[in-house]
């Protein structure tokens, strides 16, 4: 018999198979049949025209050929002086390591910093990539259960209680995908001192830190008290709807992003010198799409949320932040994940069950808030047709 390295069981999770009803929803769209996908953070926004006008003009300068291996020089400094401006801490461009897309980012910092034996505390319900990610670098996932009546926001005592000798690293994502929660600068702060006090890394996915709703985003490495032991992973898809062009970084310490790059190297060799021009446009130079966007995202939130909790067994958490809403189907009597399949059966509306989340979920599907208003006014009166027909069908039982 062939035989494989023990990661790919270790990858083999929930959260691996976790788009399979996405799969099939778009496999449905190519076929022509009518399904509105909100099953994924796809934004719908075209990225702003100057940032594509660079790339282009970046190209036909010929700038197709081998980049550095922690990212180009200039791309490095506008992270680096965004980063600054944004938390106050002094950012170095080396301490930017570039990667593709933010999800090889925290790949690749996870593997830096946790192995076999080691322990790694990740709030949950959690993104649905986290599971693979801990398992591949061989160290064991601890989930802190977030409370749906704290809003979804951590409980520092449940932290604490959850560190153990062997606990290596703590893995924050705020705002938070996919309950829409914003960690407050005091909870980020009492997790800072837990993290002294037990010598831990704190690392903070924070790719949705422009996305918020009139609360503001605290970014882990604007606390100076930790600047040697946090990690900010960030990247320009959701904040300028550049998620195809895979463009994400890590900003860690000094001796941590030289162990980066020696990772990196026999990882992805460097990104395009062309599309770190776009990235330097999309950094430096404003762009009124940017804002655009986020008045959108906020209107989407406020008639997606007022119409699922005005429907008969449903209810969600108002998010204060990102592009989802996690709903909360149990009052139908399904789960999430016949909820779901049950949806784009009959409603032909494509949300996440919340099963790829964690167990804390399977009750909750999630929705992307990444189509037109008049798309998701739609969405919401196929969900509610839905939803009453699960009501009709429990009375007449």
């Amino acid at each position: 018999m062939r035989k494989f390295a023990s990661i790919v069981e270790r990858l083999d999770t929930a959260g691996a198979h976790a788009w399979a009803i996405h799969d099939e929803a778009r496999a449905r769209s190519d076929k022509g049949q009518d399904i509105i996908l909100l099953s994924v953070g796809d934004p719908d926004f075209a990225t702003p025209p100057a940032i594509t006008e660079a790339a282009i003009a970046s190209l036909r300068a010929g700038r197709t050929r081998y980049g550095g291996f922690a990212g180009g020089e200039e791309f490095r400094r506008a992270v680096a002086a965004r980063h600054t401006a944004q938390t106050g801490q002094p950012t170095s461009p080396a301490q930017v390591v570039v990667c593709p897309g933010a999800q090889n980012a925290l790949y690749a910092t996870t593997l830096c910093l946790a192995q076999s034996g080691d322990e790694v505390i990740v709030p949950e319900p959690r993104y649905a990539t986290y599971e693979a990610v801990v398992a591949a670098s061989g160290a064991a996932r601890v989930d802190v259960l977030l409370d749906a009546e704290r809003g979804f926001h951590l409980d520092p005592d449940k932290l604490a209680a959850a560190v153990t000798e062997r606990t290596r690293m703590i893995l924050l994502n705020t705002p938070h995908n996919p309950t829409g929660m914003v960690m407050s600068r005091e909870e980020l702060e009492a997790i800072a001192e837990l993290a002294l006090r037990r010598d831990l890394w704190l690392v903070g996915d924070e790719v949705y830190a422009e996305l918020t709703f009139g609360v503001p985003h605290v970014s882990v490495r604007s606390l100076a008290s930790i600047a040697d032991r946090s990690v900010s992973i960030g990247s320009l898809s959701k904040s300028h709807a550049m998620q195809g062009w895979r463009l994400g970084w890590v900003i860690a310490p000094p001796d941590l992003a030289g162990h980066l790059i020696n990772l990196v190297k026999p990882m992805h060799y460097g990104l395009s010198p062309f599309i770190q021009d776009a990235g330097v446009i999309a950094l430096t130079e404003e762009h009124p799409q940017s804002e655009v966007m986020r008045r959108e995202y906020r209107e989407r939130r406020d008639l997606v949320c007022s119409r699922i909790n005005a429907m008969p067994g449903l209810a969600c958490t108002w998010p204060e932040g990102s592009m989802f809403l996690l709903i909360d189907v149990r009052g139908t009597g399904l789960d999430g994940e016949r909820f779901a399949w049950g949806l784009l059966e009959h409603g032909g509306v494509s949300l996440l069950p919340g099963t790829g989340f964690g167990a804390s979920v399977t009750g909750h599907v999630r929705c992307s808030l990444t189509m037109p208003l008049a798309v998701l006014e739609d969405a919401c009166e196929r969900i509610e047709r839905y939803a009453r027909s699960l009501q009709a069908v429990s009375a007449s039982a």
